[in-house]
């Protein structure tokens, strides 16, 4: 676990100001310390005093403000984290052009540390080509500026530019802070990800499934498209989840349309990841009706199991046979011998790579943590220690993305 950060959480004059809120309670209950630095117009839209009620600390927008302690530099200067939710097209146009007229822009001017950008705004400003060039100035400068969400604006508009959900935001500005700023490297490919788990049906009430809750192909998905992917998930049986940035989600139940819905769109897709959790076998027959105690009870406890097809197998096939030249990544989870058998799994499947996890202990699934080994067709092996599975994701897509090159 990691220490406790000094985090600076930047809040600008947009209508999303409000969700800073539950960002600043976010990194409070994790134990961090936070000060909040608002412009004059976040002002307009969250007072002071709630700020100051939620982080504990003071609250000001100016730079000749507690000009005693020269907090205009030692903000900056003690920050570990410096997150500007939202960001307005304003305040990114300001940060690249070097200003420091007031506390949040001094503050960042001065800082070394990790800068997270959450932008928030009408898509009309988004798309402008001087807001782009800001956004890529400040990537090229080193800082994160996350892609925001597609979907309600102000008013009745809708379309990219509004801000991620607190908790993502977190989540990300967390995995900045352990492995550093996000970068596009994945920019213009296309990414397709299977994630959480299949059912299979007994009956109409019952199933055969697992415990994957669809966090790591989630995570996956969330840090493909902040590095520039176009991503399409293919999700079975999953947690309430965020949606990550521009992706288009495809739900599924049983292995059978999970094969069906990735085989579908395997031929367009540049990389490929297999995270779901598949059911490796299903009933051979399901009932029409709910099955009863006492009429039905012979049948529930003798039910007969086919094998469901090898989704990973079969799209490394798909490639042997020329219909598709993605790059094909696996997963295996193994409760004995974890790496020994993802080696023999490797192997067998003739996929790329494979992340081998033990899940033993109720270990993984569920978690929000994650950690194992990332094998190679090359034969290497890269351990992956314990951490958040964003951080995880995001050490399996540098793999990746080395593996291209």
């Amino acid at each position: 676990m990691t220490s406790p950060r000094n985090v600076v959480i930047g809040v600008t004059g947009g209508i999303a100001a409000y969700k800073a809120c539950h960002l600043v309670r976010d990194f409070k209950e994790a134990g961090d310390s936070v000060r909040v630095v608002p412009t004059e117009n976040a002002l307009q839209f969250v007072g002071a005093a709630t700020f100051e009620a939620l982080s504990g600390n003071p609250v000001d927008t100016g730079v000749f403000t507690r000009v005693d302690s020269v907090q205009h530099v030692r903000i900056g200067q003690e920050a570990d984290l410096i997150i500007v939710a939202p960001a307005t097209a304003d305040i990114i146009a300001r940060i690249a052009a070097g200003r420091a007229d007031d506390l949040l822009t001094s503050t960042i001017l001065v800082a070394t540390c990790p800068v997270v950008l959450a932008p928030a705004m009408h898509t009309e400003m988004w798309v402008n080509p001087a807001t782009q060039a800001n956004v890529a100035t400040l990537r090229q400068r080193g800082m994160t500026v996350l892609e925001p969400a597609d979907g309600r604006l102000t008013g009745k508009d809708s379309g990219p530019g509004r801000m991620l959900e607190p908790g993502q935001i977190a989540e990300l500005a967390r995995t900045v802070a352990e492995v550093g700023a996000i970068g596009r490297g994945l920019e213009g490919k296309r990414v397709l990800i299977s994630a959480g788990g299949t059912q299979e049906n007994i009956d109409p009430v019952r199933f055969i499934g697992n415990r994957s809750s669809g966090r790591q192909g989630f995570a996956l998905a969330e840090i493909a498209a902040q590095r520039g992917a176009e991503v399409t998930v293919v999700a079975g049986d999953i947690n309430e989840l965020y949606t990550p940035a521009g992706a288009e989600i495809v739900r599924v139940r049983s292995t059978r349309e999970l094969e069906e819905e990735m085989n579908a769109r395997a031929a367009g897709a540049d990389i490929i990841v297999m995270a779901a959790a598949v059911s490796d076998f299903r009933p051979r027959t399901e009932a029409p009706s709910k099955m009863k105690k006492g009429a039905d009870t012979e049948a529930l406890a003798r039910i007969e199991l086919v094998e469901n097809p090898d989704v990973l197998h079969g799209l490394v096939d798909k490639r042997r046979a020329g219909e598709t030249d993605a790059v094909i990544v696996g997963f295996a989870a193994e409760t004995d011998n974890p790496l020994e058998y993802g080696k023999e799994k490797l192997a067998r499947k003739g996929a790329d790579m494979l992340m081998v996890n033990s899940v033993a202990g109720g270990a993984v699934f569920g978690q929000a943590r994650n950690s194992g080994w990332l094998v190679g067709s090359d034969g290497t092996v890269t351990e992956i220690a314990d951490g958040p599975k964003q951080v995880v994701a995001a050490q399996i897509w540098d793999a990746i993305e080395d593996f291209e090159r």
